[in-house]
């Protein structure tokens, strides 16, 4: 099995790697399943986690990290006191919402009142007692459960949700506990919108976002790296997170009703039990606040800071994983995602991906084979194409096929597969 090899960065194409003549479809078995071998988790762009971790062991600060991982940035203040809807429920079609603090209470509001106060609300609901949500054609039907007793609540498009103890409702400090899905989350921060949104062709479906201010109700919650990590690591995530969220304010996506997915499509936003880590919550706390309005800027803009958990040993560019070009995204070296004492689970891996999500990850109706045709300088796969049975063939990016398929990272080679032949190392290997 070949593993991987650094690349010299000077590298600018990778020769094609392995290509095979697709046989007459009644000559190919259709294999179930295609094995994989790589190195890495994410899409490898901007910081290294891993390598964040490693160069704060290694004594070097939040500054000396980000300046190695974003190209030709500057550090600056900017002020990210803005409110961020970000979507902590997606295309649901229920949803329930309660605090249990004792003396707390939600209220629910019809319509998206924003910072409005003053406003009647339609009911204020004990602790204990729960505000149930679904969804009937386009309207969102609310319900109130008080013990056996059900109230209902007229049906709308939107409804606003606050509770005690916030910016927006004064009283005793509550935790509001959302439950969709089999899921449980407690915010303590902002208030709660719940919109019927379209979701292609499910129809509408719920769309719940949390209306929080960046500079801390978010950030204390955004959960992208252990809170027991060197303080140094802390703060360049904490700055690569505001950056980001900064790049993504004020454009509100009609999928999601929000600025930022809550999840890792954006940032994880684990809400208020990130904050409340038991011993490390704090420190995680103080790496934002040690950090207070810090962002990464080119041309006086905040740029899209990505960061993933580790490479495959060289980090990746935009526009070798998408297609677009960033200027502040380079390949550099990122030795810390190989090294298995720091990267245990990711240094390297292994998958096997059904057919069935193969032929998927192309708009195939089966794959008979696979070939990776390029590579690109930082190692990670340039183009993969598959050959379906009928003859059809489609390529792909590599990160494409990544997201897809859900491997790891695109820092892959094809090992132990009918059909398809290992790639031959190639002239710099």
């Amino acid at each position: 099995m070949r593993m991987f090899k650094l690349l010299t960065l000077t590298l600018s194409i990778v020769l094609p790697i392995s290509l095979i003549s697709p046989l007459p479809s009644n000559a190919i078995a259709v294999p179930s399943t295609f094995q994989f071998t790589g190195a890495g988790y994410g899409h490898g762009v901007g910081m290294s986690q891993m390598g964040a971790r490693s160069k704060a062991l290694a004594g070097e600060n939040a500054t000396s990290i980000l300046n190695y991982y974003y190209k030709d940035v500057a550090l600056e203040t900017a002020d990210d006191t803005k409110i961020l809807r970000v979507n902590i429920g997606h295309q649901l079609t229920t949803a329930r919402m309660l605090t249990r603090t004792q003396g707390a209470n939600l209220q629910i509001f019809s319509g998206d009142i924003g910072d409005a106060q003053g406003v009647q609300p339609l009911a204020t609901i004990p602790a204990m007692s729960s505000l149930n949500f679904s969804i009937f054609g386009s309207t969102v039907i609310p319900s109130i459960t008080t013990g056996k007793i059900v109230s209902s609540i007229p049906g709308n498009r939107i409804f606003t949700v606050r509770w005690s103890g916030t910016r927006y409702l004064a009283g005793v400090d509550g935790i509001m506990t959302l439950s969709h899905a089999n899921r449980k989350s407690n915010y303590r921060y902002g208030q709660v919108q719940i919109r019927a949104v379209r979701a292609g062709s499910l129809g509408f479906r719920l769309a719940i976002t949390n209306s929080v201010r960046l500079a801390d109700e978010y950030l204390w919650g955004v959960s992208e790296m252990p809170s027991f990590w060197p303080m140094a690591a802390l703060e360049a995530q904490a700055i690569a997170s505001r950056t980001f969220a900064l790049s993504k304010a004020g454009v509100i996506r009609t999928a999601c009703d929000c600025d930022l997915y809550g999840e890792i499509t954006d940032q994880k936003f684990l809400g208020y039990a990130k904050e409340i880590e038991k011993k490390w919550g704090v420190f995680w706390k103080a790496a934002v606040t040690n950090t207070a309005g810090l962002v990464l800027t080119q041309s006086g803009k905040p740029i899209t800071a990505w960061f993933g958990s580790s490479s495959g040993g060289i980090t990746e560019t935009a526009l070798s994983a998408w297609g677009s070009e960033r200027a502040f995204t380079h390949s550099v070296e990122d030795l810390a995602s190989l090294d298995p004492t720091l990267n245990p689970n990711f240094y390297k891996w292994e998958r096997s991906i059904p057919q069935s999500v193969t032929a998927a990850a192309f708009l195939l109706p089966d794959v008979v084979t696979l070939e990776l045709l390029t590579r690109n300088p930082s190692g990670t796969v340039g183009m993969i194409r598959a050959t379906a049975s009928n003859g059809k063939q489609v390529s792909i990016r590599g990160e494409t096929f990544r997201s897809r398929t859900k491997i790891p990272s695109a820092y892959f080679n094809l090992v132990g597969v009918q059909n398809a032949v290992e790639p031959a190392p190639s002239p710099s290997s």
